[in-house]
């Protein structure tokens, strides 16, 4: 039985120059069937201190924008800094935890109103001045919280292991996924390319993924141009169908001035992945 076709979705903070609807009907124009949501706090379009005002009816003004262009909401991914230290889900300050769970919450109800099956956040990091199983005891603690909450709302939680995060390798995300039960992956191969990882070392994450972030990278560069791209992404499409992968994939280009990514043509990077995994379809 051929797997069905894939689900496509475009990140709404790829194009950050442009007003969100108009970032939405480009989104249309290049016929993707999904959109990854932004939700970063000083740096996205949508901040959360914003769109929690109301987050129900702001919700479903965002559903009703995507469903009038034939989009859906494919993941809505939050975070509550432009550095995701202040913040980060397992900050020993107890009074952060509590808003980042306060926000975390409101973000359920935005997602849910929002139409969207699916809710990433990042997991955590090594604080200075304590013992490394210490931080992560903290992450897994709020992650399984997160999980439980996600449940109750029959919404699938996710955390994407990154640079600069507690699990920077496919090991320690692997350790991550398999901690606690009904938490799964937004999988980035990109995060360990750019250090030099061959994709045998991170394809055993595929099984574990519920979402899928696609862009070009190589070594030393967290993003690149298609031509320059190491990624066997038709290996993972193999792979994402030996394990029956379900979800949304993503093709995710960002532009801000971090890690050399602002030195890419995001419209034309981002129509050569969508058609190198239609081109792939079974």
């Amino acid at each position: 039985m051929s797997q069905p076709p894939w689900k496509l979705a475009c990140a709404d903070f790829t194009f950050p120059l442009l007003p969100h609807d108009r970032v939405l009907d480009l989104i249309a124009g290049m016929e993707f069937d999904g959109v990854d949501v932004g939700l970063f706090e000083g740096r996205s379009h949508l901040w959360p201190s914003n769109e929690y005002a109301q987050a129900e009816r702001f919700g479903k003004e965002l559903r009703k924008k995507l469903e009038d262009r034939g989009l859906r909401t494919a993941d809505v991914f939050l975070q509550l800094d432009p550095d995701f230290v202040p913040y980060a889900i397992n900050q020993p300050d107890p009074a952060r935890r509590q808003h980042a769970r306060d926000r975390f919450l409101q973000t359920l109800d935005y997602a849910a109103a929002a139409g969207s099956p699916h809710v990433t956040t990042l997991p955590g990091v090594y604080f200075d001045g304590e013992p490394r199983e210490t931080s992560w005891a903290r992450s897994q603690e709020e992650l399984s919280w997160r999980v439980q909450q996600a449940a109750k709302r029959d919404l699938i939680f996710s955390v994407e292991a990154h640079v600069g995060s507690l699990a920077p390798s496919p090991q320690e995300a692997e350790r991550l996924a398999t901690g606690i039960e009904g938490l799964t992956l937004t999988l980035d191969y990109t995060h360990f390319t750019r250090l030099g990882m061959p994709d045998s070392s991170i394809e055993p994450l595929v099984k574990y993924a519920s979402h899928f972030h696609v862009r070009g990278a190589r070594e030393g560069r967290l993003q690149a141009p298609f031509k320059e791209n190491v990624i066997d992404y038709a290996r993972v499409m193999q792979v994402m169908r030996e394990v029956n992968y379900r979800g949304y994939l993503g093709v995710e280009y960002v532009w801000i001035d971090w890690e050399h990514c602002n030195e890419c043509d995001n419209v034309s990077e981002t129509i050569l992945f969508r058609d190198f995994i239609r081109g792939k379809q079974a």
